[in-house]
């Protein structure tokens, strides 16, 4: 049911209308104030929504455009958790430092893989560094498997180091949050796979900041 708009209130029912930008078919009959004031208001709610279709259209389009960032513009950038190694950190800092982190918190740095090294001895021509570690809890890893065998999929949970083409490194893993939140896992499973992430989490923050 319509509700009287401001400005509305008082006026004379039977004055004339504004036409609406389309034709409509007069009916048979006498109009009675009570369709005059419903015509009158529906005339009125298009030409407000319309005012405001022209405002608000814009305006959003604008803020699209000023949010726009290459990570939110890549679907997978919204799987993965990336976060710069710091300036005056070097890459081999940033490893040591992840390796270090790792042992503090008994996660097992399980294999290493340079990437780059591979593609340098394939192509014979030095390139930027790519590297995978892998980090492995065996126990915690079993657990999860035993609950849900497609968990295999995930494992060991790995932690990347990337160098762009401007020379920064990157520290990039899958983020885990969406997967545990969607996961069927009893409480204690639930927790167990949170004190993963937060390791994890823990080792890239260390790398990244060189914490020896």
């Amino acid at each position: 049911m319509f509700q009287s708009a401001p400005g509305l209130a008082g006026r004379n029912n039977t004055e004339a209308l504004t036409p609406l930008p389309c034709s409509i078919t007069p009916l048979k009959g006498e109009i009675s104030n009570r369709s005059l004031f419903s015509m009158k208001m529906l005339n009125f709610g298009f030409a407000a929504c319309l005012g405001a279709a022209l405002i608000v259209l814009p305006a959003a389009a604008e803020n699209k455009t000023k949010r726009a960032t290459p990570a939110a513009a890549s679907p997978i950038g919204l799987t993965v958790v990336k976060i710069p190694v710091a300036k005056g950190v070097s890459m081999d800092d940033a490893v040591e430092s992840m390796k270090s982190k790792a042992n503090f918190l008994n996660v097992k740095l399980v294999a290493e893989l340079p990437l780059s090294k591979q593609v340098e001895a394939t192509t014979g021509k030095p390139g930027r560094r790519m590297a995978i570690y892998q980090f492995c809890d065996a126990m915690t890893a079993k657990q999860m498997v035993d609950a849900n065998i497609d968990f295999a999929a995930y494992l060991p949970c790995r932690i990347a180091l990337i160098e762009d083409e401007k020379g920064q490194a990157w520290l990039i893993m899958l983020d885990l949050g969406p997967l545990i939140g969607g996961a069927r896992l009893d409480a204690k499973l639930k927790g167990l796979a949170a004190e993963v992430r937060d390791n994890l989490a823990a080792i890239m923050e260390a790398g990244a900041n060189g914490d020896l």
